[in-house]
């Protein structure tokens, strides 16, 4: 059995990633996870002495079998980090675009899929008094977002969260970090965000992915706060 395990969903790249290196600084066993990226994942696994696990987590059977594989690979879990999310651009105005097969996979993967995930690992956690770290946006809290469809399924991640925090304490903490604009692959694609941050917000920046994987850890380590939603946007919603 391993010491101390944390699940991080969609941790071969980008927040995730951060976030399953700087726990593997903190002497967690990392279960890494991606759907795709299975070259990466068993290279960072190694790296990082964890584990990889890949899982569709738009298919449910697929994601109640992620949270078993880790249970039995390493025989405990502590930590599961709800990283994983799916983004797709769509103006806001352009109502049709937003189809409703689009909303369902949004909402599968963003809101329903972390859901899961908890319930499964529940009594692991509850075992280890351990906790849920969401990761949802600050879309998810302003009219922003890279659609509408995206923002809906982060602020119902948001309040779920709040809704499990209520109903899984003491034994298991569960918060939420609502980053911004985090310089990843994917958002080096979208020069009006990065102008945004660079000449809107406080910290004239937007974050780097060890920002969000640093508050994550605070949220971790800290065995009181539970039920909050952190902000970690430099400050532009303050503007």
């Amino acid at each position: 059995m391993s010491d101390r395990v944390a699940l991080i969903t969609g941790s071969t790249s980008g927040i995730g990633a951060a976030i399953a290196r700087r726990l593997a600084k903190d002497a967690y066993t990392v279960a890494l996870h991606s759907a795709r990226s299975v070259e990466a994942g068993q290279a960072m696994a190694q790296e990082l002495n964890g584990s990889y696990h890949q899982a569709d987590l738009a298919d449910e059977a697929a994601t109640r079998a992620l949270v078993a594989d880790v249970l039995e690979k390493h025989g405990r879990l502590d930590v599961l980090v709800n990283n994983a999310g799916l983004s797709i651009r769509i103006p806001h105005a352009d109502l049709k675009a937003a189809t409703p097969a689009l909303w369902r996979q949004m909402l599968d993967v963003n809101l329903i899929s972390p859901f899961i995930l908890v319930a499964e690992a529940e009594a692991a956690l509850r075992r280890a008094r351990g906790s849920v770290i969401n990761i949802g946006t600050h879309a998810g809290v302003r009219p922003k977002g890279s659609s509408i469809p995206y923002a809906a399924s982060k602020a119902a991640l948001h309040h779920v969260t709040k809704l499990l925090a209520l109903a899984l304490a003491p034994d298991i903490r569960v918060n939420a970090v609502a980053p911004g604009l985090v310089q990843t692959a994917m958002t080096a694609n979208w020069p009006d965000m990065l102008e945004t941050w660079n000449t809107r917000s406080p910290m004239k920046r937007p974050a780097k992915p060890e920002d969000i994987a640093d508050l994550v850890a605070a949220l971790i380590a800290n065995d009181y706060v539970t039920g909050e939603i952190i902000i970690a946007d430099g400050g532009l919603n303050l503007t």
